[in-house]
């Protein structure tokens, strides 16, 4: 085996994103014990700083040692127990992801299913949940990444609460990316990922749980579905100062990389990063629309951070994406599900969302297609 170097890409697909220079070298200091004083700083550190971005007083607001992915597991296995009714919107590949981890963790998942590349309609979520009183959880994707939609999580937050269920949000691509207001909005569990809009590696996912989710759990009548994500075992350890219990080595270095993209993200100030993202977004619409491409989803409902582009008619899309990765060094992602081979998904998360990406993109995207045409 040899030292592997990687070549330089410019990531522009739906994640992970660039990763900041600062967050690279942060990872590299040197490596405290996860029980060590000076590392117990860092962490609450890292807890006031995600409680300010997700806009929230909860006190379980944490990273879980794992990807997004984990996140989301931790959030259903914890809150949902066997014979649970939970109403799940999908309208992508992460509301399927939902309803999955509502059947691993023996609950019964009513789907609410709604057409890719749409928002959620709040009429057809009141509908399901009418027909299902007996629904305790209301789970829903504020950005979906397979799509690049938002949805109105503030209306869909609302409407659980009407009908006396808690809520699940998704916000793997919206944290850091566009407004996330976990107290204003009423959000009860929501996970997120380190690799999209936070401009970090990828392997650690934001939380937070309200205190009504809380006395959900501690009022469970089983054990939780997973040692490793038990939050009364986990909490143990994140929670306070000079107490804290040994449950699991933490992923030390790669929090050094999330309390430096939490610094930087703070340094620009969190409104003025939602406004790079949605700057460099109509930046990327307006010289789209110059080649004569265009979006999938409606602008009303578009994300800026997470853009579903149309393939034209006649374009192998697959060979586009490889010519942007090795002629150019850009990576765009893929459509999946029914929108296989008809999408690129083109992000703009993190350190990508610049005008210098931007202009890289589109010229590398326009040599792209023209090289197919000449082929």
């Amino acid at each position: 085996m040899k030292s592997f170097y990687p070549e330089k890409r410019l990531l522009m697909g739906p994640g992970p994103s660039d990763v900041h220079p600062r967050v690279l070298e942060a990872m590299a200091r040197p490596t405290l014990g996860h029980l060590d004083p000076d590392f117990q700083e860092l962490m609450e550190e890292i807890k006031g700083g995600l409680k300010e971005l997700f806009k929230t007083e909860n006190r379980m607001t944490f990273p879980v040692s794992a990807p997004g992915s984990a996140g989301m597991e931790s959030c259903f296995v914890n809150l949902v127990e066997e014979g649970d009714v939970v109403v799940v919107v999908k309208n992508g590949v992460f509301g399927e992801r939902m309803r999955q981890n509502v059947l691993r963790s023996g609950g019964v998942p009513v789907l609410v299913d709604v057409e890719w590349g749409t928002a959620p309609d709040p009429a057809l979520i009141e509908d399901a949940l009418k027909a299902n009183p007996q629904a305790k959880i209301l789970a829903f994707v504020h950005a979906e990444t397979s799509t690049g939609v938002c949805a109105d999580a503030e209306a869909l937050c609302a409407l659980a609460k009407n009908y006396g269920c808690l809520t699940i949000v998704d916000a793997v691509t919206s944290l850091g990316g566009i407004p996330v207001l976990v107290d204003e909005w009423g959000i009860d569990a929501i996970y997120s990922g380190s690799q999209k809009c936070l401009s970090c590696t990828p392997g650690l996912s934001p939380v937070s749980f309200s205190e009504a989710a809380l006395e959900k759990i501690k009022n469970r009548t089983s054990l939780v579905r997973s040692w490793f994500l038990d939050l009364t075992l986990v909490m143990d350890y994140w929670e306070g100062e000079g107490g804290r219990s040994y449950h699991h080595t933490a992923p030390v270095n790669a929090l050094y990389g999330l309390h430096e993209s939490l610094v930087m993200l703070f340094e620009e100030g969190l409104e003025a990063t939602w406004k790079r993202h949605r700057e460099t977004h109509e930046m990327l619409v307006s010289g789209l629309a110059d080649i004569g491409l265009s979006l999938l989803v409606d602008e009303a409902v578009r994300l800026p951070q997470l853009n579903a582009v149309s393939v034209p008619e006649g374009v192998d899309e697959a060979a586009v994406r490889s010519r942007m990765l090795n002629d150019h060094g850009i990576e765009i992602g893929a459509g999946l599900g029914p929108l296989a081979g008809k999408i690129w998904r083109i992000g703009l998360m993190g350190n990508a969302a610049r005008p210098e990406s931007v202009k890289r993109c589109l010229e590398g995207l326009s040599a792209s297609l023209a090289a197919g045409h000449n082929s």
